[in-house]
């Protein structure tokens, strides 16, 4: 398998030169596979279908030849020690879980896939690998699980300061040897230029060696596809007669993205609701066919503050706007519909979620509604709700089950859920022992020139 350029395509790399580059230096473009093999659904089908063995045979055709299958299943089991949970809240209506992983978070399935990956590229190379990654939450403590201690590479991480959650910055701040944390003043979109920055600096990469662990990397956006077709699969076997809508809460857009892969290598998925908070970019451009790239302002739901969402470019290089409309229903949601969403959640199907997930039931719950058919091509975009667009699969609502993805345990937003529900969840032991660590983080402004010379400074 050879992966193109977004930006050129007579670029073309094996994995392990996307893995390990991130990006592309030369053009700043992402890398996306050749193609997308279809699966042989009968070997994962099955009431005992495992995720592992699942994950094992849709990564296999992108990385045969480079990684033997007997390495390449090592590297799942150790990868996933864990599952990802279909749960039903109501009649049409599934949540899947994703925070059975060691940091609550959707982020361990690609980045513990991922950080296996290039610790085997690594192998027998000289000199350290170093990562850098910017977070608007969730990643940047899944990378720093995920490659701590890992020998032959290196993690730096950028958050923005004061714009994500107490328990968030824990997770980031106390990490220790091979991974560090930088509180950068600014948004998550200065970070995310900052990184990118430093990825098409010519001079910084002739002293490192660097690669990334957002989801511009590829080996991010590839595992994460696995559960997809997991669930899918698995909502198919219990509601054969009905068409399966996945309800993605997105910020950088990387997930939605690897639901996208899932769909094309054959998971029986008809379409997708792309759901976001106040920072609705990719709504807009659903709506106008205008992509305008703002300023990232800060909401509940922190890890979808996101002005100038990555996958994009991605999502744009596989489909026309056209065979996004008819593959995509949007809607954003604003802080005070959010705090409604957990509510209404709690008090309607007795399920705690948290602020991202909240965004994508109340998504559902407005198209099973009837909103798709009621939606007027002049509605105001500025407001939030379902933006002007009736995808293909619009009026099969009623033979439909919708998955809303649950990308971190409610208990990581504490507050916010004890806002609307009056009463904090309960916090995982996990999560308990990381509150007691000290914070290790080093501040760090939102200046270019000032970001290298640390990395100059810091980096060996």
């Amino acid at each position: 398998m050879l992966y193109l350029d977004t930006r050129d395509k007579s670029v073309k790399v094996d994995f392990k030169s996307a893995v390990m580059g991130g990006m592309n230096a030369a053009t700043g473009g992402l890398y996306v596979p050749e193609n997308f093999p279809k699966i042989d659904l009968e070997k994962i089908s099955g009431e005992n279908s495992d995720f592992r063995k699942i994950a094992f045979e849709m990564i296999l055709p992108y990385v045969e030849g480079e990684i033997p299958e007997s390495d390449l299943r090592a590297l799942i089991d150790d990868a996933y020690p864990f599952d990802p949970r279909l749960v039903k809240i109501d009649g049409s209506s599934y949540v899947l879980e994703l925070f059975h992983g060691p940091t609550c978070a959707f982020k361990d399935f690609g980045a513990r896939f991922m950080a296996r990956a290039m610790s085997y590229f690594n192998r027998g190379e000289d000199g350290r690998l170093h990562i850098l990654v910017a977070t608007s939450g969730d990643t940047g403590s899944a990378v720093g699980s995920a490659f701590h201690n890992v020998e032959g590479l290196d993690v730096t991480i950028l958050y923005p300061d004061g714009k994500i959650s107490p328990l968030q910055e824990k997770q980031l701040s106390t990490f220790t040897g091979n991974v560090r944390a930088l509180r950068v003043k600014g948004s998550f979109d200065d970070c995310q230029k900052l990184v990118k920055t430093a990825f098409t600096d010519s001079d910084l990469r002739k002293k490192f060696r660097l690669s990334s662990a957002n989801s511009i990397n590829i080996s991010r956006l590839l595992p994460q596809s696995f559960y997809y077709m997991h669930t899918a699969l698995q909502a198919k076997r219990e509601n054969p007669n009905k068409k399966i809508i996945v309800v993605v809460p997105s910020g950088n857009f990387g997930n939605l993205t690897s639901g996208l892969i899932a769909r094309e290598m054959g998971a029986p998925i008809e379409g997708f609701v792309a759901a976001t908070n106040s920072n609705h970019t990719i709504p807009d451009w659903i709506a106008t066919g205008k992509y305008e790239a703002r300023p990232s302002v800060e909401t509940f739901a922190n890890a979808m503050d996101v002005g100038a969402p990555s996958n994009y470019e991605r999502i744009s290089n596989m489909y026309s706007l056209d065979e996004v409309r008819r593959l995509f229903a949007s809607f954003w949601l604003d802080n005070d519909g959010i705090i409604e969403a957990i509510r209404d959640c709690e008090e309607k199907c007795s399920y705690t979620i948290d602020p991202h997930g909240a965004v994508a039931y109340k998504a559902w719950q407005e198209i099973m509604r009837g909103g798709l058919s009621s939606i007027s091509a002049e509605a105001d975009i500025s407001k939030p709700g379902l933006t002007p667009n009736v995808p293909d699969w619009a009026g099969c609502e009623n033979n439909s089950v919708g998955i809303i993805l649950e990308t971190a345990s409610p208990a990581k937003f504490g507050q916010t859920v004890k806002l609307a529900t009056g009463k904090e969840p309960a916090l995982p032991e996990r999560l308990e022992r990381v509150m007691h660590l000290p914070d290790n983080s080093v501040p760090m402004e939102n200046d270019y020139a000032k970001f290298r010379a640390w990395l100059e400074e810091n980096l060996r």
